[in-house]
């Protein structure tokens, strides 16, 4: 299983709609989710607005295509890429910046 934590930026303006659009979450989303092998996945959120995602997958590679391939993603992006600053035209999911796992204690 891959570990995969994830950077993003929302913008500071917006941080009160951004939560309360997670509690919220479109059940088939959640289900494209979970059908596309991301698991143990959360957000969480910094005062300033830095976004840090983890989730757990056989394949980060093939849990983003799986994504990418659904039409529920696609409208979630669209409505979730006013949130972020500098996704230079991308959406936020093709925009996160992963980082480097250098410890893990199981």
């Amino acid at each position: 299983m891959q570990r995969v934590c994830f950077l993003l930026k929302v913008r500071p303006e917006r941080l009160t709609e951004y939560v309360d659009r997670h509690r919220e979450v479109w059940p088939d989303m959640l289900a494209a989710l979970s059908q596309t092998g991301w698991t143990n996945y959360s957000l969480f959120l910094r005062d300033d607005g830095l976004l840090v995602g983890y989730f757990e997958t056989p394949s980060l590679e093939a849990a983003l295509a799986g994504m990418a391939d659904t039409e529920v993603n696609a409208r979630w992006q669209a409505q979730m890429a006013p949130f972020f600053e500098s996704l230079d035209g991308r959406r936020p999911d093709e925009a996160f910046l992963t980082l480097q796992e250098v410890f893990h204690l199981d």
